[in-house]
């Protein structure tokens, strides 16, 4: 396939536009065109060992769950890590594409392939995603009705604010007199300012109208997943589920205040990588991710949450082998998908 097709296929299967702000997501290194992509190489994380695999398995793309360039490069030499993978890229016409938290948003992304080590449950996003295009202007729409002898002023007024748009006038009848509906759609700052400009007339401001448009929720996308399993299950027995769902000898865990390994766990609530933010403050019986800061997990137990960590990328890595297949069907099998052997957790138990 051709690179930009490709690309424009990964965006359908998990759109960037889901991704959390801070994050960078989308393809970060492209080849000069025409690119053609035969083998598409998918890695949790972009090593230079990692790399050199994709080097000697003749690589097209590589397909990096987590960004490997995140913040912005000054240069690009040969002096750190990074820096040398996007010189190896580009010496050998690799790609580099990263989709990170887009596929943690997305119904069949990461974090539902986690929730599946809890065994049968049903989940809904802790956080979910908003429509990415729906309003496309402005935060508020505003509406006020106006008669003929203010109208040409205020209208002036209007139109010297920035930040305004969708600007519409409709003939309509007030208590029995001819005047105009004037509708706007604006922005959090313009919005001060139009109330600012019709507060200064006492007959326009007790007729304004003011609605928050807030974008409809996409179903079943989100970030993190709060999960209600079929039947409580022991916290021990749920300790057992994940490690074999994640393929790990050992986990850390802390048991909740009051709690025990017996204890059932009902509603479990998960993030894959780190999962403070997205976690902090929801009720569950269970907290299950790949890191917690010490604070956070003491905050949780004090409230009688336990708490499974399995190390950042042990919680994500699992789901490569799934997304293969998913892709394969998603492109048609139009091009050779291969899972990296190279990329492991930095961390082990010694």
């Amino acid at each position: 396939m051709n690179l930009r097709e490709l690309i424009s296929a990964l965006n359908d299967f998990a759109s960037p536009s889901l991704a959390e702000s801070w994050d960078n997501v989308g393809l970060l290194v492209e080849p000069s065109p025409p690119h053609t992509v035969n083998t598409l190489f998918l890695t949790n994380d972009l090593t230079e060992e990692v790399m050199e695999e994709a080097v000697q398995k003749k690589a097209d793309l590589v397909l990096s769950y987590h960004p490997p360039i995140f913040t912005p490069l000054k240069r690009v030499t040969w002096k750190t890590w990074k820096e040398r993978l996007v010189v190896r890229a580009l010496e050998n016409r690799i790609g580099i594409y990263s989709p990170h938290t887009a596929y943690d948003a997305v119904p069949h992304g990461v974090n539902n392939w986690l929730a599946k080590g809890l065994g049968a449950c049903t989940s809904v996003p802790l956080h979910p995603s908003t429509a990415p295009s729906s309003p496309s202007e402005g935060t508020h729409r505003v509406e006020f009705c106006a008669d003929a002898e203010h109208l040409d002023a205020v209208l002036y007024k209007i139109k010297g604010i920035p930040e305004i748009s969708c600007l519409t006038t409709l003939p309509a009848r007030v208590e029995g007199e001819e005047q105009t509906r004037v509708s706007l759609m604006c922005s959090q700052k313009a919005l001060l300012e139009v109330l600012a400009l019709l507060s200064q007339n006492s007959l326009l401001y007790p007729k304004t109208e003011i609605l928050l448009l807030q974008k409809p929720l996409l179903p079943r996308t989100g970030m993190g997943r709060l999960c209600t399993l079929s039947e409580p299950v022991s916290l021990s027995d749920i300790i057992e589920r994940v490690k074999g769902h994640l393929q790990l000898p050992h986990v850390r865990v802390a048991v909740g205040t009051g709690r025990t390994l017996e204890s059932p766990v009902k509603k479990a609530a998960l993030c894959a990588g780190s999962g403070s933010s997205v976690l902090k403050g929801t009720e569950a019986d269970l907290y299950l991710t790949g890191e917690m800061s010490h604070h956070d997990v003491l905050d949780a137990v004090a409230n009688g949450i336990s708490v499974i960590l399995c190390e950042h990328s042990n919680t994500e890595r699992g789901f490569l082998s799934e997304l293969r297949d998913a892709l394969a069907i998603h492109l048609q099998n139009k091009i050779n998908i291969i899972v990296s052997e190279k990329d492991r957790d930095p961390l082990q138990v010694a």
